[in-house]
């Protein structure tokens, strides 16, 4: 599957792959659901001569959070794969995917790696939340940021897929300018009918009282499984309506009792994404969290 929009930072990356001036580590920031992996591979695609998603690739190592954090065993043994000789490959590559969640022990080891790299490698550490990395960590990775598509790109693709005029039009509004999100809309009906629940309850919480409020942060905190997709839901609301509002330039109103500045969506924003850092990485009281968001809407 092609890369959607970016345009600008793919051709970096394959003007860097093709000439070798590629650095030996990057770290793709933005939202989720971007394509920020997506690119990864496609760029290792592109050094390693063939698709790394179709085929096995014993030169690609692909780490990911086990148990809410990436661990120190895990990039010890990245480390370990890295200072191997490729098999076939020219190059040893490796995609550490929501780099935020290596814990501090994990963020030490893999400091070293980027100091002292062993060999002919190539390192991508993909995030939404790069403020969590050690700055030491920062400074030695070229950093590349990712944004939110327009509306019109998505829903041109959708389109260009064979989508209708009216689920593209749907899907590209509520996506939130992340076209992976579109694609799991599209694949899954039953996602866009979940997001309109809860931006339904979401709705009815902003004007409910705040002992309400604690009661739904309560409910939510003993539903483990619903908490990261509510708070994604959110999320991803909310981010829709301030790219409404700097689009149009005008003053944005959320369908509730009350009207929100760009200012107060920013500062919600973050909080929705500072909370569901603390309830995934740490031992926060997920009840207390939510209560504390809640208090915002």
């Amino acid at each position: 599957m092609p890369i959607i929009g970016h345009e600008k930072q793919w051709e970096f990356l394959r003007n860097a792959a093709k000439t070798g001036g590629f650095s030996h580590a990057y770290l793709f920031s933005g939202p989720t659901k971007l394509g920020k992996k997506k690119t990864a591979l496609e760029m290792i695609s592109l050094l390693f001569g063939e698709d790394v998603e179709k085929t096995f690739q014993p030169d690609l190592v692909l780490i990911t959070p086990a148990e809410k954090q990436i661990q120190i065993g895990q990039i010890r043994d990245l480390i370990r794969k890295l200072s191997l000789k490729p098999h076939s490959a020219p190059i040893k590559a490796a995609i550490i995917d929501q780099a935020h969640l290596m814990n501090q022990e994990a963020q030490t080891a893999f400091l070293k790696t980027l100091e002292e790299p062993k060999g002919r490698t190539i390192l991508f550490l993909i995030t939404e939340a790069p403020e969590y990395l050690f700055p030491t960590i920062i400074s030695r990775v070229e950093t590349i940021r990712f944004y939110p598509l327009r509306k019109e790109q998505i829903k041109k693709y959708l389109k260009d897929k064979g989508i209708s005029e009216e689920k593209a039009e749907e899907v590209s509004e509520i996506s939130g300018g992340k076209p992976g999100l579109a694609l799991d809309l599209i694949s899954s009906p039953e996602k866009i009918e979940y997001f309109r629940e809860e931006i339904e309850k979401l709705n009815k919480i902003s004007k409910s009282s705040i002992a309400t409020r604690f009661q739904y942060a309560k409910t939510l905190a003993e539903n483990n499984n619903d908490i990261f997709e509510t708070l994604d839901t959110w999320l991803n609301y909310f981010r829709t309506k301030i790219i409404s509002i700097i689009n149009s330039g005008n003053k944005l109103e959320i369908p509730t009792d009350k009207n929100y500045s760009l200012l107060k969506l920013k500062n919600i924003l973050k909080l929705i994404q500072t909370t569901q850092f603390l309830i995934s990485r740490t031992n926060v009281n997920p009840r207390l969290a939510l209560e504390i968001l809640m208090l915002e809407f």
